[in-house]
């Protein structure tokens, strides 16, 4: 069971920058896909991005374009999110996620396991 634990979260200004950090057991960043998602307090989880085990990258266009980056890290076992010139309506609790291969990534349902989340606060 893949054991997944975000970090990085925190209080930031509109414009500011934030990278969050998902640790997750040997062998599971290489394996399996990783999302990233984000819930905000009444609104449902939201998909922000994916990265296959192959490498190939998909973002909730809409919410993120341009502004976040995910990266794995396979050395570490770790998978980033870069967040910059962060909004106050990216304020949520951003959580990370495996799914197994070729499920469909921007479903939540799609994934197995999940970490705790992270809180991300932008003030304006």
């Amino acid at each position: 069971q893949a054991q997944l634990v975000e970090s990085g979260g925190g209080l930031v200004q509109a414009g500011d920058s934030l990278r969050l950090s998902c640790a997750a057991p040997p062998r599971t960043v290489m394996w399996y896909t990783m999302g990233w998602f984000r819930q905000a307090p009444g609104k449902d989880r939201e998909f922000v991005a994916a990265i296959s085990r192959s490498g190939h990258k998909a973002y909730n266009v809409d919410s993120v374009k341009g502004r976040f980056t995910i990266s794995t890290d396979n050395a570490k076992n770790m998978v980033n999110l870069q967040m910059n010139t962060l909004k106050p309506e990216d304020t949520a609790v951003y959580y990370c996620a495996a799914a197994q291969p070729g499920s469909p990534a921007a479903k939540a349902s799609s994934y197995e396991y999940w970490g705790q989340g992270t809180q991300v606060t932008v003030s304006s």
